[in-house]
């Protein structure tokens, strides 16, 4: 599943980013600001009817992201006990 794909409130652990093409220089700076596997995030808000931008919280920080940059990561939802 995407993480644009998330409804608003949804929680879920990275999987993966993936590159849109190769040397892909979005994907390599959301990994370096912590979209890794097994970081768990969540859908804070989203833009006027859905649309962008996203906002999503992974640890403690917030990030504002398009839709499309959104797209580039691959959760799984987080399984509660």
């Amino acid at each position: 599943m995407r993480l644009s794909d998330l409804p608003k409130g949804a929680t879920a652990v990275v999987d993966r980013v993936d590159d849109a093409h190769a040397s892909d220089p979005i994907a390599q700076r959301l990994r370096d600001l912590g979209f890794v596997a097994g970081e768990p995030v969540r859908v804070v808000a989203l833009g006027p009817l859905g649309a962008d931008p996203l906002l999503i919280q992974i640890g403690s920080t917030r990030f504002a992201l398009r839709r499309n940059e959104a797209a580039r990561v691959m959760v799984r939802p987080e399984m509660t006990a």
